[in-house]
């Protein structure tokens, strides 16, 4: 008999407030995103070095999936075969501005290695996978908009086929004051059923 997927968890990050299963973990009235998302780091308590040297759109990402992952409670003890599919509307548009800006006047010519590193979108699935030691599939997508099927399809079939025990899934779009996170975990475990309709509805909650 065929094994069945579920959702097991999932986290927003949209409007100054970060969520996991539909409940409140941070909330803040800064309006402005870095404000806010080092209030939420904090608050949240990540542990990683390299968090605050991040773009935009990495620190999101970063920030909702340690959000999921670390309630998975995830064993230490062995290595993770967690996939990674994420997707987007506009790729790393955000930090390919403050790159362009850098090298735009020849009289102030000052390209930024730290900025520049940041200018392909799937940058914060290395982030991700550095923090949680994951080494198994990853890709990230382009969409117009977010697209609840093409992630189940994709998701099914490594899970199906067995290139990963899990698969860490979802949204996450940082377009200048702009944002919105949607990550969501795909497993066996879970009281979620894994369908592009109870995708859809989750992302919309």
């Amino acid at each position: 008999m065929e094994k069945t997927h579920h959702i097991s968890s999932y986290c927003h990050i949209k409007d100054s407030r970060v969520s996991l299963n539909g409940n409140t973990l941070f909330i803040s009235a800064i309006a402005e995103f870095s404000a806010f998302i080092k209030s939420a780091s904090q608050h949240l308590e990540t542990k990683y070095s390299k968090f605050y040297k991040m773009d935009n759109l990495s620190k999101m990402a970063f920030l909702a999936s340690d959000v999921v992952l670390n309630h998975a409670k995830l064993p230490s003890d062995k290595e993770n075969n967690i996939a990674i599919l994420l997707s987007n509307r506009a790729s790393s548009l955000d930090t390919d501005r403050k790159y362009q800006d850098s090298i735009s006047e020849a009289d102030n010519f000052f390209p930024s290695p730290s900025v520049f590193v940041y200018t392909l979108p799937n940058i914060c699935i290395g982030e991700i996978s550095i923090k949680h030691q994951l080494h198994s599939e990853n890709c990230f997508f382009i969409f117009d908009t977010f697209d609840a099927n093409h992630l189940w399809l994709h998701a099914e079939s490594l899970l199906k086929s067995k290139k990963a025990e899990k698969v860490l899934c979802g949204w996450v779009d940082f377009d200048e004051n702009n944002y919105e996170a949607f990550i969501y975990l795909v497993e066996e475990n879970g009281t979620i059923a894994h369908s592009p309709n109870e995708i859809k509805r989750l992302y919309k909650s």
